[in-house]
């Protein structure tokens, strides 16, 4: 199955493709998300737990940064879950891009993925309606983080309150907890920003 989305981001491309990349910024943004082992730079490790409907399921995965491209701000990804107490598991390339777009940016996502197991129970049309979800509510706390450390215009000695900004940062946003398929998703990002995973209760 394959999934495009696009979505755009008030900063240069230079600055939104350093965050899709910091493992640490961005992991913050997958609903539930934890990072559990940087094997490499380039290798990630990490655990999901979703509920799909009545059905509950944890996963181990592991991402790897099979391309990347600073000058063409370009990344690919490949990744893989494995259920902890079943046969199931969910594989994904993707392939991701960060364009100008005026004075900002467009993310480009284009994910092949397949799963298999308790989950592929689920209709196709089901996986695309809540992947498509979960990477817009993704790519609105990407959006509102990287907005946020935009430099403030307009400053010097009139501007006490974008100095005062500046010395103390707003606290990043960071995703709510989706019930649904997120394993799609959370494996998308892993690529784009070098993890894979999230918390497990």
């Amino acid at each position: 199955m394959q999934l495009e989305n696009s979505f755009s981001v008030g900063a240069p491309p230079d600055r939104v493709f350093a965050y899709l990349l910091d493992v640490n910024k961005i992991v913050g943004c997958v609903p539930g998300a934890e990072l559990s082992e940087v094997v490499d730079p380039t290798t990630f490790k990490g655990k999901v737990k979703i509920k799909v409907g009545p059905i509950t399921v944890a996963y181990n995965g592991t991402a790897k940064i099979v391309d990347r491209n600073d000058a063409q701000r370009s990344a690919t990804l490949e990744a893989e879950g494995r259920e902890t107490t079943g046969p199931g598991s969910a594989r994904a390339k993707a392939v991701m891009s960060v364009e100008p777009e005026g004075s900002g940016s467009t993310v480009k996502i284009v994910t092949d993925y397949n799963v298999a197991g308790r989950v592929a129970q689920f209709g196709r049309g089901v996986m695309e309606d809540v992947s498509r979800r979960i990477v817009n509510d993704m790519a609105a706390c990407i959006k509102a983080n990287v907005e946020a450390a935009e430099p403030a215009s307009g400053g010097g000695p009139g501007a006490p309150a974008a100095t005062a900004a500046a010395a103390s940062p707003a606290q990043p946003v960071t995703a709510k907890p989706v019930n649904a398929l997120s394993l799609f998703f959370k494996v998308m990002w892993s690529g784009i920003q070098r993890a894979f995973g999230a918390k497990t209760t």
